[in-house]
């Protein structure tokens, strides 16, 4: 496991939610290869969904941007090892 490790760049979410989205992603890891962004991300979402309920985002990888609207305190950006995680639940209309 690779917490602590982590180096978040920006976040509105509770602490105990930063600590599993490092966490989740520190999983994700140690169960897909590095490159294997597609499915370290859907790992993520698929267990922040079953923790907080449906309709989170995770965005992993080396070189990206977007541009979106997130629900208040639930939103992180970290790095841990080579990788970005961008992790947010979208706004309801």
């Amino acid at each position: 496991m690779l917490e602590g490790k982590a180096l978040i760049e920006d976040t509105d979410m509770p602490l105990k939610m930063q600590i599993q989205a490092m966490s989740s992603a520190s999983r994700a890891l140690d169960l897909f290869d590095v490159f294997d962004c597609k499915s370290i991300a859907a790992h993520i979402k698929k267990e922040f969904d079953n923790c907080y309920g449906g309709g989170w985002q995770c965005v992993v990888g080396s070189n990206f941007g977007c541009y979106f609207t997130h629900s208040k305190g639930t939103f992180i950006y970290f790095t841990l090892e080579t990788l970005n995680f961008l992790i947010f639940k979208g706004e309801s209309a």
